[in-house]
C-alpha cells in the first residue's frame, strides 16, 4: 500500500503525517508513508487544500484532519 500525505509543512500537515505513520504502525499495516510538500507536486495531484491523504492513488481527504477512526476505515478499505 502506497500513502501521500501532501501538504506545505504547516501543523495540520504535521500533525495528519505524524498521525497516519501512527496508525499504520499501531494497526500492523504494510505501507509506504510518503510527505509530499512539493507545491507543482501537490497541484499535478489534483489538491486543491492541504493537508491531504492518497491512498494508492486515490484521494481520500483534503483539507482536514480526520480522526484515526476514519483512517482506520480507509486503510481497512484499501486492504482488499
Amino acid at each position: 500500500m502506497e500513502i501521500k500525505v501532501f501538504g506545505t509543512g504547516c501543523q495540520k500537515c504535521n500533525q495528519l503525517f505524524n498521525l497516519i505513520n501512527l496508525c499504520v504502525k499501531e494497526w500492523g499495516i504494510e505501507a509506504k508513508v510518503e510527505k509530499v510538500s512539493d507545491m507543482m507536486e501537490i497541484y499535478k495531484a489534483g489538491i486543491m487544500s492541504v493537508p491531504a491523504v492518497m491512498i494508492d492513488g486515490k484521494i481520500v481527504s483534503s483539507g482536514n484532519v480526520p480522526s484515526s477512526a476514519q483512517i482506520k476505515k480507509w486503510l481497512e478499505n484499501a486492504k482488499h
